[in-house]
């Protein structure tokens, strides 16, 4: 499928309502119904192709939006509703982190920026954000999770850092801070545990 086929048949896509994706939900996860994991993953394609603008003008944009759609369903897999969280938020990080996998392991490290040019279609099919009320929710959890970082030993926070906010690879990181890759993972490994535990109290709001 070429990229004016894919822009097509995603004009077609319905965005749901919170009620109507509570139910879906429900019946993916309770009630295993396959049909609504499928209307899940097709409703949240614009966010896929939203992750893909920068990459727009490569020869291999549809590769990209696979991979990234490859995340999209990942997430939709794992992602526990019960938890109350904004699945725009919680897919958001699978989706990115497939298509920068993807490019790096095509040698193209270099994330291109978006040109203020792009064609109105294109943003059109892309204004696909949070609703208010996740945006509320959105802000505050990012609020929450800054606090956190900023609370952990300097070493675990510069890796979470490095390896979400960043991009990097975990060789990298261990070169600047001169440790071995499998103490960085390690260091992950606790800094993420450190940031679920301060979180927690948090989660259970919601």
């Amino acid at each position: 499928m070429r990229l004016d086929e894919y822009m097509v048949e995603l004009r077609k896509v319905e965005i749901l309502s919170q009620a109507e994706e509570k139910i879906l939900w429900r019946q993916f996860k309770v009630q295993q119904k396959s049909s609504a994991r499928q209307k899940l993953i097709e409703s949240y394609q614009p966010l896929v192709f939203k992750m893909a603008i920068p990459y727009r003008d490569m020869d291999n944009i549809m590769d990209v939006i696979q991979e990234g759609t490859v995340g999209l369903i990942e997430a939709v897999e794992s992602y526990d509703f019960t938890r109350g969280v904004a699945f725009s938020l919680y897919a958001i990080h699978r989706i990115r982190g497939r298509m920068t996998d993807f490019l790096r392991r095509e040698g193209k490290v270099d994330l291109p920026c978006i040109n203020s040019d792009f064609n109105e279609q294109a943003m059109e099919v892309a204004d696909f954000g949070p609703t208010v009320s996740e945006q509320a929710e959105n802000h505050e959890m990012i609020g929450k999770l800054r606090q956190a970082m900023q609370r952990l030993p300097q070493n675990e926070r510069a890796v979470l850092e490095g390896i979400y906010i960043e991009s990097e690879e975990a060789k990298n990181i261990a070169r600047k801070l001169e440790l071995s890759v499998s103490h960085i993972y390690r260091l992950q490994k606790q800094a993420i545990r450190r940031v679920r535990g301060m979180l927690s109290r948090f989660m259970k709001r919601f």
